[in-house]
């Protein structure tokens, strides 16, 4: 079994990212807190520039790299929010950069690649991504893993660090589950600071690798077909998994429909704009609600909010039937 990040190596990462990575607030939510019948405070992830949390990883991994290894240039692969991320931080950094995304990620996503000066190549799956960002790495570049790198998760832990500093009582903290890095660092941080603490993952149906996993007791690969691409890791790996089984609650499964009208309950209720990855965690939230209570304050990550008008409208339409 891979070992798991220590408590250590996440206060190590909040040094090395400050002044690289924004601080972001949390926040109490009168709104979501009279919607779901117990206090609601929200890490507002989706105030960093890329829109994401993944900068946090991202620079905590690029700094660790030697001279040589920044210098052959980064590859990396990414469903949208990962490249947006690593595409910005190259740019910020003087670096060359190369993300490979599948065909399905959105455009905008693709656009924001683009206009930071990285190269995109585009694969007909995540899958293929996969298989083309190894080509690159045996061509010489610096392959930065999304999720399967202990300096991501440790990266991403500090988040749960500040979640845990600005909101003191948390019982229980959502947070969402692609490949697992996120969750990972935020369970990790949120334990050592208080193991009662329970943390829920939470996946939508067609990005649910960690789910089916935990099921198996092993990594599975999947083919993703959520509307959640920024969630459509195609396997989760040995290490994430095994932070999985240590430190989370459960991993809660919801519909793309659901998931969509969590991103509706957000915008109207708290004033937040965010994707379907993070929109899920309101009716996994209830399931939460359901099984642990009205007492206690509910954390909820808000992971990224890079999704369109547009996208919104074209999804509410399609669950909605018009």
């Amino acid at each position: 079994m891979p070992d798991l990040v220590s408590i250590d190596a996440i206060r190590q990462a909040e040094v090395a990212i400050a002044g690289h990575v924004l601080r972001t607030p949390a926040i109490a939510s009168a709104g979501m807190t009279a919607l779901l019948g117990r206090p609601v405070a929200l890490k507002l992830e989706t105030l960093q520039d890329s829109g994401c949390f993944k900068p946090r990883g991202i620079v905590n991994k690029v700094l660790a790299l030697s001279e040589a290894e920044r210098a052959r240039g980064l590859v990396t692969v990414s469903g949208g929010n990962h490249g947006i991320a690593m595409a910005m931080i190259a740019r910020r950094m003087g670096l060359a950069a190369t993300i490979v995304m599948p065909a399905s990620a959105p455009e905008r996503s693709q656009e924001r690649v683009r206009a930071d000066g990285a190269t995109l190549l585009i694969a007909p799956d995540v899958t293929a991504a996969f298989a083309i960002a190894d080509a690159e790495r045996d061509r010489g570049l610096t392959y930065v893993h999304a999720y399967d790198d202990p300096l991501i998760i440790a990266g991403h832990g500090t988040l749960g660090l500040e979640f845990a500093a600005d909101v003191p009582g948390l019982t229980d903290v959502l947070v969402s589950v692609g490949g697992g890095a996120l969750a990972a660092g935020v369970a990790t941080a949120l334990k050592a600071v208080d193991p009662a603490i329970r943390v829920w993952g939470v996946e939508t149906v067609g990005a649910d690798a960690m789910s089916v996993a935990l099921a198996a007791g092993r990594p599975v690969a999947i083919r993703p077909s959520s509307i959640s691409s920024t969630l459509g890791a195609p396997v989760v790996s040995e290490r994430t998994l095994a932070h999985a089984r240590a430190m989370l609650e459960d991993v809660l499964v919801v519909s793309d429909a659901d998931a969509v009208a969590g991103v509706a309950a957000l915008a109207e209720e708290a004033r937040c704009w965010v994707e379907p990855a993070a929109g899920c965690l309101v009716p996994a939230a209830r399931s939460v609600i359901a099984r642990t209570g009205t007492s206690g304050i509910l954390g909820l990550v808000l992971c990224g909010g890079n999704a369109t008008l547009d996208q919104l409208a074209g999804w509410r339409q399609r669950f909605n039937g018009g």
